[in-house]
């Protein structure tokens, strides 16, 4: 699997498989017109349009307005509707989220802009009435994450968080089996992501934004800076100023599971090294190879990433490995399987199972049944609960940028060390953008 793109296109020829979580025979049923859902795009070059399309799958959700930046990106995606059989005509255009917010209509908004812009759009949302679908990771510092969840709590709005990996019934098969013990003692869990197809841009001059690009509405509470073609679109994920590198990208994916395997809530200790050892010479700022050790009551969590090659653990690209003393189960997008010890007189062995169903797909159908119901327990990914990992992430990459080992204070909710906490817990916001009081 060389990219999310690829693993769109092969998860979709799986709609004859199962479809195992609860929520889908909504697909079934008839709609009355109360059960019909509106919804807004914001952030639709990558995977806000890909949000969007699993969303029109799910009957009875209606598309009445996009939003994007970019022109140029909304002109495009205007032109896409008529291949989707919907009328252009009753889908407004926006290059200012908050004028689609104003929109009555609608009921639920998906957020697809670079990760710097989560939090506040998600939190005026629900301040607006919206219910919401946050792409990952749901923000940018541990600070935004926090604030997240108060306004959520405060305006009772159903939110979800996009990592669908949690609405795809392999990996729930996968921890089943962990649970059951017959791993033995999990010393370690490895979590991995060598991604070949992902790396930085060249080192490009400064110049003028495109024409049709809101480049000011674009950076909004980042730091004031000229364009660079090299920041833009999808590179944004290697900057500080706008995401956490492959930390934040793959490992609010990867590292949830983690976690989830082993019933975890924060690590006790965080230590991370690595740099910009691959490609010096490219335009990066996040590292391009970094190894991280989470320490926790019984096991260490390593994560490991690597751009621009493919030769992981196990040999796959990506993925979660259960270390125990009996074997070793290895999860990721492909599938599972239980690796067993030689010496092993347990006989736990499993052979790879593959996935059975498209979790975008079936995410999207359990954020709409929420949203319907009104029953947020029956969300797969709540915004604490991508708030919790993102956190964990966050964790990792404040421990590389400051370049210590740092102590995690449970009972406070902060770092030991004081100066990291001002330096690192909030993202600092320009150009006169603050966060909404919650």
């Amino acid at each position: 699997m060389n990219n999310r793109r690829s693993f769109l296109q092969q998860t979709a020829a799986l709609a004859g498989g199962a479809l195992l979580m609860p929520g889908f025979n909504s697909l079934k049923r008839n709609l009355s017109a109360s059960d019909h859902v509106n919804i807004g795009a914001i952030g639709i070059n990558g995977m806000g349009w890909a949000d969007l399309t699993a969303a029109l799958k799910v009957p009875g959700v209606n598309l009445v307005a996009l939003c994007d930046v970019d022109k140029n990106v909304l002109d495009k995606r205007m032109g896409e509707l008529a291949k989707m059989k919907i009328d252009a005509s009753k889908v407004k255009a926006f290059g200012d989220y908050r004028k689609l917010l104003e929109q009555k209509d609608i009921d639920a908004v998906i957020i697809g802009t670079p990760d710097h812009w989560h939090a506040m759009i998600m939190m005026h949302a629900c301040e607006a009435g919206k219910d919401v679908y946050c792409e990952k990771p749901v923000g940018n510092s541990i600070g935004e994450c926090r604030a997240m969840m108060a306004a959520q709590k405060k305006y009772n709005r159903v939110v979800q968080a996009g990592q669908w990996q949690r609405s795809q019934q392999h990996f729930q098969d996968a921890l089943d089996f962990v649970y059951t013990g017959q791993l033995g003692n999990i010393r370690t869990v490895k979590v991995w992501c060598y991604q070949g197809w992902m790396k930085p841009d060249i080192v490009r001059p400064d110049s003028a934004p495109p024409p049709g690009v809101d480049y000011d509405q674009w950076l909004g509470p980042a730091s004031k800076r000229p364009f660079n073609a090299s920041r833009f679109h999808f590179n944004f994920r290697w900057f500080w100023d706008y995401a956490g590198g492959l930390m934040t990208d793959w490992g609010v994916h990867l590292v949830d599971y983690g976690l989830l395997g082993m019933k975890a809530d924060v690590p006790k200790t965080i230590a991370a090294l690595g740099g910009k050892f691959a490609y010096p010479d490219l335009y990066e700022e996040t590292p391009d190879t970094l190894t991280t050790l989470y320490e926790f009551d019984n096991f260490n969590l390593v994560w490991d990433h690597a751009m621009g090659i493919d030769n992981g653990s196990y040999g796959r690209d990506h993925g979660i490995g259960f270390v125990g003393n009996n074997a070793t189960l290895v999860v990721g997008r492909w599938g599972w399987e239980v690796i067993e010890e030689h010496q092993s007189k347990n006989k736990v062995a499993k052979p790879l199972a593959k996935p059975t169903n498209n979790g975008l797909d079936q995410h999207w159908v359990n954020f709409i049944d929420v949203v319907r119901s009104r029953k947020k327990q029956d969300l797969r990914c709540s915004i604490e609960a991508g708030a919790h990992v993102a956190i964990v992430a966050q964790m990792g990459n404040i421990s590389f940028r400051s370049g210590q080992r740092l102590a995690w204070d449970k009972s406070a909710g902060k770092f030991t060390d004081e100066g990291i906490n001002t330096a690192y817990l909030m993202k600092e916001y320009h150009n006169g953008y603050k966060l909404p009081d919650v």
